[in-house]
């Protein structure tokens, strides 16, 4: 299993990260702090890490400077609040592979995550299905029933969302956590938006209203030739 280690010292942020990433099949590990980050880089063996650079040891473009005068090669994506073009320029000269400015929706990172890698972890596959409903993961391609159908960003990360929890009922909270980031509004109708738009492309009882929680993807579909 492809392995991920997050060095971030916001207690939300890293646990957000992690649990979004063990939904996408990663395995994580978190580190507070430079130095401990350091020390897990070097012992810990990852894959790629997703570097804070407000730590509160020492500045993250210093740890990202340490770790690769140490021989760590693996790809860095800096997922930061500094977010001016000077600063982005700094972390991509100072080696990182990516850079990344707060907010962000999950979904954005998953996808870079993904790029960097530059193959999909072992073990996952490049396709998620559930019935006649498939999404490819590489080429961003979905289809029912065999038919090519077009979805926005946002509309497949939603979808994937769904298909990889099929017949478990999400609640709102969780798919705007998911698909739209940490720092979305509990307040939004945004998710019954997407949810609506997906019907239309997929079929309206593909998608389940649970009432009192949210939503649920069902065996249901369109019935054939419909």
């Amino acid at each position: 299993m492809t392995h991920i280690l997050v060095i971030e010292d916001e207690d939300r942020i890293a646990t957000f990260v992690a649990k979004g990433l063990k939904a996408a099949g990663f395995a994580t590990t978190r580190a507070a702090t430079a130095a401990e980050g350091f020390d897990t880089a070097i012992t810990g063996d990852p894959d790629l890490i997703v570097l804070d650079l407000g730590l509160p040891d020492a500045d993250g473009l210093d740890l990202l400077a340490r770790m690769r005068a140490s021989g760590v090669t693996v790809p860095v994506i800096i997922l930061t609040a500094r977010r001016s073009l000077d600063a982005t320029v700094a972390g991509l000269e100072g080696g990182a592979d990516d850079y990344m400015g707060k907010p962000f929706g999950f979904d954005e990172l998953l996808a870079r995550i993904r790029l960097r890698l530059r193959a999909e972890p072992q073990g996952e596959s490049t396709a998620v299905s559930h019935g006649s409903l498939s999404l490819d993961l590489r080429t961003r391609r979905a289809t029912v029933g065999g038919r090519e159908v077009e979805l926005s960003a946002r509309e497949f990360a939603l979808a994937e969302t769904f298909l990889r929890n099929p017949g478990q009922a999400l609640s709102r909270e969780q798919l705007l956590s998911r698909v739209w980031g940490y720092d979305f509004d509990p307040g939004s109708n945004v998710v019954d938006v997407y949810v609506r738009y997906l019907r239309g492309k997929l079929g309206a009882e593909r998608i389940e209203t649970v009432r009192g929680v949210g939503y649920r993807l069902t065996d249901r579909g369109p019935a054939s030739g419909a």
